[in-house]
């Protein structure tokens, strides 16, 4: 379903006259507590909010990098991103969480990750590969400031819902058997299919928010623990050696 040819669509995002650009690194989280936290860590810091549609833009003092969210579900999420894409963005993390299907993972723990499988219904508009996956050099340096501060991670495929209250057990025990889904979410593979079909680079680092894979559904993300994790991953993504790193990258 999806056309490349970028002539052939009826409105396309655009850069006002108006709107500056932005540094070519940018941090998207998506969820709003860690959206907030995020937005006004770099405010506090001499940064600058910009105008996005329905969400928030800021740009750090020396203009290096930009945090942007929130943006829940792949359509608001797809949507950032091509404004984004069109305003400078062509380095993006995405900062999120996920829920495990897998034993090995419990709320708190982080995964990078790799293939994605597409569930949500806007990737097809962009392309016919339902399995994109990350760029190996972004994937490659969050490998390296989580090992250079100690911090713990695990791998895996993400498969992306739109329909989060529509997961049965016999289709997450499919997932998981059939097609090796560590985890799922609302975001990744949307996103993932987007920036390469514009060209960019583009990586993920997911907090385990909850555990589907018990016989009850274990939610975690409201917990003091989930908290202190997810402000632990947000200075250390947004401090100073990470930042050194993903700039010369």
């Amino acid at each position: 379903m999806n056309d490349s040819s970028h002539d052939s669509m009826v409105m396309s995002p655009v850069r006002s006259r108006k709107e500056k650009a932005i540094p070519e690194l940018g941090f998207f989280f998506v969820n709003p507590t860690e959206a907030s936290g995020a937005l006004s860590k770099i405010v506090s810091e001499g940064g600058g909010k910009r105008f996005l549609f329905n969400s928030t833009l800021c740009v750090n003092e020396a203009e290096t990098f930009f945090v942007t969210g929130p943006a829940v579900g792949a359509p608001m999420a797809v949507l950032s991103m091509e404004k984004l894409i069109v305003l400078g963005a062509k380095r993006i993390v995405l900062v999120g969480w996920c829920g495990a299907l897998r034993e090995t993972l419990k709320v708190g723990d982080i995964l990078l990750p790799r293939q994605a499988l597409c569930g949500e219904g806007t990737s097809r508009y962009y392309s016919e590969d339902q399995e994109p996956e990350p760029s190996a050099n972004m994937l490659r340096g969050l490998r390296e400031v989580l090992t250079q501060n100690g911090m713990l991670w695990q791998e895996g495929r993400v498969w992306s819902t739109d329909a989060p209250y529509r997961e049965s057990r016999n289709l997450l025990s499919s997932l998981e058997m059939k097609h090796n889904i560590a985890a799922i979410d609302m975001e990744y593979s949307a996103l993932c299919t987007v920036a390469h079909h514009h060209q960019i680079e583009f990586a993920a680092c997911m907090l385990v928010s909850d555990e589907l894979w018990q016989n009850n559904w274990k939610p975690g993300f409201s917990t003091v623990p989930f908290r202190q994790r997810s402000q632990q991953l947000l200075e250390l993504l947004l401090g100073p050696a990470a930042l050194a790193h993903f700039c010369r990258s």
